[in-house]
């Protein structure tokens, strides 16, 4: 089945990977994807086939970490009728059926020394044995591989061979995480919420000020994927008029969740009720708006330090929610960076 999929970014950053991928996508030579969890690195082995000369041909597929370590070679290489238990009949591998085209080996890192050692081998002489049998295979193959750890780490411990990360990155593609991707998140939210709204046959209204301000200000530990997931998750459960204004960015969120009232709690935050200090030389403010100002920008100071400037902790110390809280930092300058 042809696949289709977006590439959406206007970041600098972003904008550097794609354009090296680009080029690399001309020469029929392996390229190493790498990045973290949802930054797009599927996308862009895609990317990577579309624009070569093999275009044409297959795009095989094929997630490391999906199979246990038993059929990781049976998967790549295929195997002959007879060669293990269960194998009733013979069956090609993915790099017979990626000949001519692209393989796409993703969470390549989690592979054994042993079926890194036959990787190699087809690598280097394009050539594969499927298990059971004697003769070698001819292909023609190009390797794009992709992996969110730090393989050059994993050759100093001696969890991944040296020969095969040199065989492999003759070109590396490093994706940025979307916290590092200034003006992007706007665009994606945008992106995924029209999307969801036309699948749910609903106008789109866009996000709230203050939505956009929780979008932009979280941190995205899942990146792309956490940000479509949010989102259609914002829109599906919208059901006001206007722009939404709510966003939940942990589902499991709940007091009722197992487990949430047998297991032992951690004891809460005491409440914050801090008396405001002036410092040396400081005059204390004469007008009510400033003395209020400033007594709250001390509440928050010292309820994020003895919380450990964890906010969410924070907010529930202070009887906030977490986007009031953020809210609220902005406001006195107390964001970290700010």
């Amino acid at each position: 089945m042809e696949r289709t999929s977006q590439v959406i970014g206007q970041s600098g950053p972003f904008l550097d990977a794609l354009e090296r991928a680009s080029r690399a996508a001309a020469l029929d030579r392996p390229v190493l994807v790498i990045g973290e969890r949802g930054t797009g690195k599927e996308l862009v082995a895609e990317r990577l086939h579309r624009l070569s000369p093999r275009w044409d041909h297959p795009l095989i597929i094929m997630n490391c970490a999906a199979l246990p370590e038993t059929l990781i070679e049976a998967e790549l290489f295929g195997h002959e009728a007879g060669a293990f238990t269960g194998a009733t009949r013979a069956r090609p591998g993915r790099f017979e059926e990626a000949d001519g085209g692209t393989l796409f080996l993703d969470e390549l890192g989690t592979l054994s020394m042993a079926a890194q050692e036959r990787l190699l081998r087809a690598v280097e002489y394009g050539e594969v044995t499927r298990i059971g049998s004697s003769h070698p295979v001819r292909v023609d193959v190009r390797i794009v591989a992709a992996t969110n750890e730090n393989l050059p780490d994993k050759v100093e411990r001696n969890q991944f061979r040296a020969d095969l990360l040199d065989r492999l990155s003759f070109e590396v593609v490093t994706l940025p995480p979307l916290r590092a991707r200034p003006g992007d998140v706007g665009v994606l939210a945008d992106h995924f919420g029209r999307r969801m709204a036309a699948e749910m046959a609903r106008d789109w209204e866009g996000f709230a000020p203050e939505a956009i301000d929780a979008l932009i200000d979280y941190q995205w530990p899942g990146n792309v994927r956490e940000l479509r997931n949010v989102v259609e998750r914002a829109v599906y459960r919208w059901e006001q008029p206007g722009p939404i204004a709510l966003i939940e960015f942990d589902p499991f969120q709940s007091p009722h969740r197992p487990g949430a009232s047998d297991a032992p709690q951690a004891p809460a935050p005491a409440p914050i009720t801090p008396t405001p200090s002036v410092g040396p030389g400081d005059a204390e403010p004469a007008d009510f708006k400033s003395r209020v100002a400033r007594f709250e920008r001390d509440v928050l100071a010292k309820a994020l330090a003895a919380n450990r400037f964890n906010q969410r902790h924070t907010a529930d110390a202070l009887g906030l929610s977490y986007d009031q809280l953020r809210h609220a930092l902005r406001r006195h300058d107390l964001l970290p960076g700010g």
